[in-house]
């Protein structure tokens, strides 16, 4: 890689490796840290012990906790239940509901650029005999909502659409989605992973049903999520997946992490003080950070609908470049390729190819991930780290050259090899 060693030195005030990557997971907050340490020492009783005070105490603070990730998303408490996290929020409420519904239908309605953990869900539930409708999406990433008003018929009991995308970031129509499923009397799923805590969210205004959120994509915790169920208009029952004690209302057994809780409701709070200003910080970090690009190199483009975006996503594909060349290029810099590494083969993003991306182009897409600890400093460094190396990738590239010559490449008879 010394060819494309990088020339562009760190600016003062800037450590490295820099994280850009928020949107895999967050640092914690120092302020949801202190929240959390009494209750890995002293504070440490069963908050399902209802016989002295050391059990009162932990189940006082996740009721505080409740409260806490109910105001942030405009629920009650009894709504939230506490789970390990989105994956096992999104498995249960799908689950749950295709086995509490069952008698009513079979028919789920999703959509192809779903995180894995809704996917794969609906994948298990094909095999036993449910049908799931993979909606497509349209260049910009969106859904068409014409496209779900065809696919619901009387079979169907559930539609789950995510409200933001983790690769792309974009923003979901969800309230007209919402709207749509209850006049059809369906139940709407929305996991909400990425947009909670970023962009305002109501489930009442959103007209969702069920709502799932995790800790660490909010400066909080891993291993903590929690589930929106709906009590009224309409009441959503869920079929428990994990048996036991019958805690969390029958829904979701076995002892609470309280500290996980406490922290999870800690950065509810924060995120809902901070969020207009974070979420104005972040699109103008973002905007900044695109407009560097734009101005200096060409062949590049951004990836999903920008008008309907999460404020700290940059998806951009930088043509003529390849995904893992860069990252190389840019190894004191945490952010995400176009590509996941699989075991043997390097597969382009299923989410990119949706939109319509060829493989190269999503090979050579790279997602910013902006976040509360991310400063102008390491944008200005990111921005010309990258710019630096795509031009010197580039000069090594013969397609690059073919293409500033006028060639058109898509004509070009490839001899086999």
């Amino acid at each position: 890689m010394s060819t494309v060693a990088a020339t562009v030195a760190a600016p003062k005030g800037v450590k490295l490796p820099i994280y850009m990557d928020n949107h895999a997971t967050t640092p914690l907050d120092p302020r949801v840290l202190e929240a959390m340490m009494p209750y890995f020492t002293t504070v440490f009783g069963n908050a399902a012990s209802r016989n002295h005070s050391f059990g009162w105490e932990a189940e006082q603070a996740v009721e505080n906790a409740r409260e806490q990730v109910a105001k942030l998303i405009g629920a009650t408490a009894k709504e939230i239940i506490f789970t390990s996290g989105a994956t096992e929020s999104n498995n249960l409420a799908i689950k749950g509901i295709a086995e509490m519904y069952r008698e009513r239908g079979n028919h789920i309605i999703t959509q192809v650029t779903e995180h894995k953990a809704t996917l794969d869900t609906c994948k298990k539930l094909e095999k036993q005999g449910y049908r799931v409708t993979y909606l497509p999406v349209k260049a910009d990433g969106l859904i068409d909502l014409e496209d779900l008003k065809r696919a619901i018929d009387d079979k169907t009991i559930l539609v789950s659409i995510m409200y933001a995308n983790n690769e792309i970031g974009v923003v979901q129509p969800i309230e007209e989605i919402g709207k749509l499923c209850h006049e059809k009397g369906v139940l709407f799923h929305s996991d909400g992973v990425q947009a909670v805590g970023k962009i305002p969210v109501n489930v009442i205004k959103d007209n969702i049903d069920v709502l799932s959120l995790s800790g660490h994509k909010i400066y909080g915790p891993k291993g903590v999520g929690a589930l929106y169920v709906r009590r009224r208009n309409p009441r959503v029952q869920i079929s428990e997946q994990i048996n036991g004690g019958g805690h969390e209302r029958g829904m979701r057994s076995g002892t609470l992490n309280v500290p996980g809780i406490v922290g999870l409701g800690k950065a509810c709070e924060l995120a809902g003080q901070e969020m207009e200003e974070e979420s104005k910080r972040l699109s103008s970090l973002r905007d900044h950070l695109r407009q560097k690009f734009e101005s200096t190199l060409d062949y590049i483009h951004v990836n999903g609908n920008m008008e309907h975006h999460l404020p700290g996503n940059l998806n951009m594909s930088f043509v003529y470049v390849e995904g893992e060349s860069l990252l190389m290029g840019i190894n004191d810099i945490a952010v995400s390729s176009g590509s996941a590494c699989t075991s043997a083969t390097l597969e382009p993003s299923y989410v990119l190819k949706a939109l319509g991306l060829g493989d190269d182009v999503a090979h050579s897409s790279i997602r910013f991930g902006l976040g509360r600890f991310n400063t102008i400093e390491e944008v200005d460094y990111v921005a010309d780290k990258l710019i630096d190396v795509v031009q010197k990738l580039r000069e090594l590239s013969p397609l690059y050259e073919m293409v500033k010559e006028g060639i058109d490449l898509s004509k070009i008879e490839w001899a086999a090899h």
